[in-house]
């Protein structure tokens, strides 16, 4: 049986440590309104410092894979798919694959939020053989357990992937509910979880 373990504590500090060369990293990192004392620009070099700092904690032919949902702040478009790529950079990852998620169906306005997310899988040594590759438009999220979750029907491709790299343990340093390491556990992956909030880290532990 696949295991699961949730740390109540900092992702960013966890991450400083290097991990285990069958470990892969997929995690989504937060909005610039959950560190608000960082301000967006802060927040910004935040992010792209902990997106290389992610990439740096693998091991060269291991996998980071990143989910994230751009935003809209003050009238402008902030890319997160831009902002992982500066921080694989950042690191010497390139990309592997870059995929698109559609959140809603094509076609419809949303506000606040595009229609759509990306996923983005990097690392440093790992090379894609095109015969390797998948679908780049993903037709839906799947199920959100909450609001801020990743879809399930997205996890599923990203573990599928990290699982077929002959990784063991995923890696979410910012768990939130634990929606990665279900995905992880349900394909028999093992998973650890860190999650600053204790109550999220409670309901990533029971999910």
């Amino acid at each position: 049986m696949a295991a699961r373990d949730v740390i109540c504590g900092d992702g960013v500090a966890f991450l400083a440590s290097r991990l285990p060369d069958d470990h892969a990293i997929f995690t989504s990192l937060p909005d610039h309104s959950e560190v608000p004392l960082l301000g967006v620009e802060g927040w910004k070099r935040w992010f792209v410092d902990t997106v290389a700092l992610a990439c740096r904690a693998i091991a060269d032919d291991a996998v980071a894979v990143f989910y994230q949902t751009d935003v809209k702040h003050d009238g402008r478009w902030i890319d997160k798919g831009h902002l992982v790529l500066c921080g694989a950079d950042a690191a010497g990852s390139h990309a592997l694959w870059h995929k698109v998620v559609c959140r809603v169906p094509a076609g419809m306005t949303t506000f606040g939020r595009p229609a759509y997310a990306h996923v983005i899988a990097v690392s440093r040594e790992r090379r894609l053989a095109p015969g390797a590759s998948t679908p780049d438009v993903l037709p839906s999220l799947g199920k959100m357990s909450w609001a801020r979750a990743m879809g399930s029907a997205a996890c599923e491709v990203a573990i599928e992937f990290i699982k077929s790299t002959g990784a063991r343990t995923v890696v979410d340093p910012f768990c939130g509910q634990g929606t990665a390491l279900v995905a992880a556990n349900r394909a028999g992956l093992d998973a650890i979880g860190v999650e600053l909030s204790k109550r999220r880290a409670a309901k990533a532990r029971a999910a």
